[in-house]
């Protein structure tokens, strides 16, 4: 229950040098980040520096990841404006206690499949699915930023209310908005490269090197505030941040009703669901690397309680942010006390910084998410997936575009059902084939695959699937298609090999099987069945009424009723 006490016992100055060093490059990201992602969620830009200080402290002492960065990030920002956009005015004081009463309620649904130990649900949601959800919600995040980046009102409630909100409002786009927008997207993607490629990049060492690429967000932020501070920009239409109150978090329940919870409920759900997902994600990939051990059900714990301190100190919902983490580990942190003084250093930023950071335009934050978040949309998964299974395939556009031209919340859900109808719509066409003997071996494999040895009396037939209700009644036809296609056939042998499980379905349906090739003097014989399914067959009365055998192995089954060559019984 407390994950921390692990290595406080063992915890030395280096460690902490190291944790201190990983936490001021990492604080130096999420600055901007907060502020940008806390836009992203409709929440005025203080909320996201509220929702990086107690969550981080909550989940260094709870969480079992030494490395994973808590707070907020793109996906579920976009979540959270997607939940409370079509139910409150955004900006409104209803629409900030919302919002941290939707991170309260994340909190405790993550708290309570934690405590009753279900983190399997993270099963639930395929990798296509997951895959194809982040891409279509860093591409609906990318376009949402263009309401800041233009400066226009555009609709991002999807694409086609965006695209037609452009439609109507294009001519009004704000010309030195854009040109600032613009120059920041080329200081970000051109300053990199210029460091690397030229004589200056090649004097820094290279691990030092790496520090100054990561701070670059930061220094391009520092140097676009003087900016705007020495050439007034405001005074020529530049929309900026604001006023930010110089204060820490604010402990307090946020306001409630029932009818608010029952609103925020599905939302909440749905948030708890990603956020446990992509933190899961990010922290196996780290423990793997690092060789920690990680327990799913001990991290939905964490999580929820760092949803919990965020829903009472004015923030939004939170979870692992994989930029930051890669980041916090590249930069050597031993433990998740660099997490710790990183949200010490984030309570300082809020309460001495914050008269700087309100001349920060909006569309430079916009221009930094769009960066970050560009990344991200990559197609290549789609062809990818598609050439290995078509299934798969059509469940990643069915997310994509349900996404993209519904709503998020609806497009994970679309993606979730049609994953599971088909994956039933697998099961109940499993691959049956009809297998002979490779000669000179014990080995049978499938008549259309390879040169095998046949007998006409006899056809064996495999099914590379367990049997249910599902699925029994294809293995039915099939016997049935290959009986009237075979005469003087006298035995049927079903290789079990890869059957695990039965249901009563099944066994029903075999037992009638077994009654119809009796009516036609053919005998039914299983080969290779495992000790599960024998246990089950021995409650029915099968084994009494079957008019073959039980098989110890296919090739045994095979040789003897070839030997004995006579007819059923």
């Amino acid at each position: 229950m407390f994950p921390a006490w692990r290595w406080l016992k063992r915890y030395d100055s280096g460690q902490f040098k190291a944790d201190f060093i990983a936490a001021l490059i990492v604080i130096a990201i999420l600055i901007p980040q907060g502020m940008a992602y806390a836009i992203v969620a409709g929440l005025p830009p203080i909320t996201g520096l509220y929702a990086s200080v107690l969550p981080m402290m909550v989940y260094a002492c709870l969480g079992g990841s030494a490395t994973l960065s808590i707070g907020p990030v793109a996906l579920i920002s976009m979540m959270v404006y997607a939940t409370l956009n079509p139910l409150y005015q955004i900006g409104s004081p209803t629409y900030i206690q919302a919002a941290c009463l939707l991170a309260l309620l994340v909190g405790l649904i993550s708290l309570l499949l934690g405590i009753f130990r279900f983190g399997f649900l993270i099963r639930l949601i395929s990798h296509p699915v997951i895959k194809s959800f982040i891409i279509a919600s860093a591409l609906l995040i990318a376009l949402s930023q263009f309401k800041l980046f233009l400066a226009i009102p555009l609709d991002i409630e999807n694409l086609a209310a965006f695209l037609t909100s452009f439609y109507h409002y294009w001519r009004f786009i704000d010309l030195a908005t854009l040109a600032l927008g613009l120059s920041t997207i080329a200081l970000l993607l051109g300053l990199p490269q210029l460091l690397r490629h030229t004589r200056f990049g090649h004097i820094l060492p290279n691990k030092f090197l790496a520090i100054v690429l990561k701070l670059i967000p930061l220094l391009v932020i520092i140097l676009i505030i003087i900016i705007t501070y020495v050439f007034a920009l405001p005074e020529y239409g530049i929309q900026v941040v604001g006023e930010i109150p110089a204060a820490l978090p604010p402990i307090a329940m946020p306001f409630w009703s029932w009818q608010m919870l029952l609103q925020l409920l599905p939302g909440a759900f749905m948030i708890a669901m990603v956020s446990f997902v992509e933190s899961i994600s990010i922290a196996q990939a780290t423990a793997f690397q690092n060789r920690h051990q990680l327990n799913s059900n001990q991290e939905l714990i964490a999580l929820g309680v760092a949803n919990i301190s965020a829903g009472i100190s004015a923030a939004f919902p939170v979870t692992g942010s994989l930029s930051r983490t890669v980041v916090n580990a590249d930069a050597g942190a031993k433990t998740p006390l660099a997490g710790f003084i990183s949200s010490i250093m984030m309570m300082i930023a809020s309460f001495y910084l914050s008269q700087y950071l309100q001349l920060l335009p909006l569309t430079v934050l916009a221009a930094t998410i769009i960066v970050s978040i560009w990344k991200l949309v990559d197609f290549k998964p789609f062809i990818d997936t598609w050439r290995y299974s078509k299934a798969d395939g059509i469940a990643m556009w069915i997310t994509f575009f349900a996404v993209l031209f519904i709503d998020i919340s609806t497009g994970l859900i679309l993606g979730i059902a049609s994953t599971f109808l088909l994956m039933l719509w697998r099961v109940s066409r499993p691959h049956i084939a009809v297998i002979g003997r490779v000669q000179g071996t014990q080995h049978f494999r499938n008549i259309q695959r390879h040169q095998v040895i046949t007998t006409p009396e006899l056809i064996s037939i495999r099914i590379d699937e367990s049997l249910n209700f599902l699925n029994v009644h294809t293995l039915k036809e099939f016997i049935i298609a290959t009986v009237s296609q075979h005469n003087g056939l006298k035995h049927v042998i079903i290789n079990c090999s890869s059957i695990s499980n039965i249901d009563l379905s099944a066994l029903e349906s075999l037992e009638d099987i077994n009654h119809q090739l009796q009516k036609l003097d053919i005998a039914l014989h299983f080969s290779e069945v495992k000790g599960p399914v024998m246990d089950k067959l021995q409650y029915s009365t099968l084994p009494q009424d079957l008019t073959g055998q039980f098989f110890l192995t296919h090739y045994q089954a095979v040789q003897q009723l070839q030997q004995d060559g006579s007819s059923p019984p």
